[in-house]
C-alpha cells in the first residue's frame, strides 16, 4: 500500500472511530465502566480536552504531582516544537500524539504522518485539527510497521507502559532502517541520570483520578544507556525553551556491507 493509500485509510479510521454511536448501557455497566475506566480515557482527561486547559496532573501514591501541560497540547506548536518538526523525514508516526498539534502541523506541510493515542478523545481532537490519527496502543499492530521514516515520542511519551527498554525495543520493530526517533526527556536542568519506574493516575485535583498505570520519566543521559541496549545510536542532543531532545537513528547496516563487499 502507498503512503498516500495509508494516509487516506488512516483518516477514514479515524473519522469513524470518532463518530460511531456508543452502544446504549444500563446505569449499573456505565457505573462500572466509569469505575474501570482506562488511562488516558479517565473523565478528567477527556474533560481537560475539551476545555483546552488543566489544571491536570499524573499523581503518584505519595502524593507527588506532576503538571501536564493541556494549553500547550492543545495550541499550536511552539519553538521547541518547530525544533523537532524540522528534523522529520519520510513518513512520519506520532506515538501518543494527544490532540494533535503535531500531526496538523505536518499535514498542513503536506508531510505523510499518523498520530497514534490510546484516548479516543484526543484522537477525535488530532483529526478536527487537520491531523489523521488512529486509536491504538503503540503495542498493537500499526499500519506500515517497519517502514516509518521518523517517529516521535513528545511531551515524556518516553514513559508509555513505565519501561523504555520495552518501549525503544518495539519501536526498532516500527521504524525502518534507516530510520530515526526523536525523543522528548527530562526538561532541561532535571538530573540527566533520571530514571524513575512509577505507578500514577490521571488527576484534576478536584475529584477522584482513574486507574492506576505504569509511567517512567527518563533524563538524556539515562535515555541514550537504554538507546544504545536495544540497537539504537544516538545522533543529536538539543534544548530549547527548557525542553531537551535526543535523535537516535538506526542505521542502514545492509548499505554498509554491500560498500565493503565491493
Amino acid at each position: 500500500m502507498t503512503t498516500a493509500e495509508t494516509t487516506a485509510q488512516a483518516q477514514a479510521q479515524a473519522r469513524a472511530q470518532s463518530r460511531a454511536p456508543a452502544p446504549p448501557r444500563s446505569p449499573a455497566a456505565g457505573a462500572l465502566r466509569q469505575r474501570r475506566a482506562a488511562p488516558w480515557q479517565a473523565d478528567p482527561y477527556t474533560d481537560a480536552l475539551r476545555s483546552g486547559r488543566g489544571p491536570l496532573f499524573l499523581r503518584r501514591s505519595d502524593g507527588w504531582l506532576l503538571p501536564l501541560e493541556v494549553e500547550r497540547w492543545c495550541s499550536e506548536p511552539d519553538s521547541a516544537d518547530l525544533t523537532v518538526l524540522e528534523r522529520c523525514r519520510g513518513t512520519v508516526l506520532d506515538i501518543g500524539c494527544g490532540p494533535g498539534r503535531l500531526v496538523a502541523a505536518l499535514a498542513s506541510r503536506g508531510r505523510p504522518s499518523l498520530g497514534i493515542d490510546i484516548s479516543p478523545a484526543a484522537v477525535a481532537h488530532a483529526v478536527r485539527a487537520g491531523g489523521s490519527a488512529l486509536v491504538r496502543s503503540v503495542f498493537d499492530p500499526l499500519p506500515r510497521e517497519g517502514g516509518w521514516h521518523t517517529a516521535l515520542l513528545m511531551d515524556g511519551n518516553i514513559g508509555i507502559g513505565g519501561d523504555p527498554l520495552a518501549l525503544l525495543s518495539r519501536l526498532t520493530r516500527v521504524v525502518g532502517t534507516p530510520g530515526s526517533l526523536i525523543v522528548e526527556t527530562a526538561a532541561a536542568g532535571m538530573d540527566a541520570e533520571l530514571d524513575e519506574r512509577v505507578r500514577v493516575r490521571v488527576d484534576n485535583g478536584n475529584g477522584a483520578p482513574g486507574e492506576a498505570f505504569s509511567w517512567a520519566r527518563v533524563g538524556a543521559r539515562a535515555l541514550v544507556r537504554h538507546a544504545r541496549a536495544t540497537g539504537w545510536a544516538p545522533s543529536e542532543q538539543w534544548a530549547v525553551a527548557g525542553r531537551r531532545f535526543v535523535a537516535l537513528e538506526r542505521p542502514d547496516r545492509t548499505a554498509g556491507r554491500g560498500a565493503h563487499a565491493s
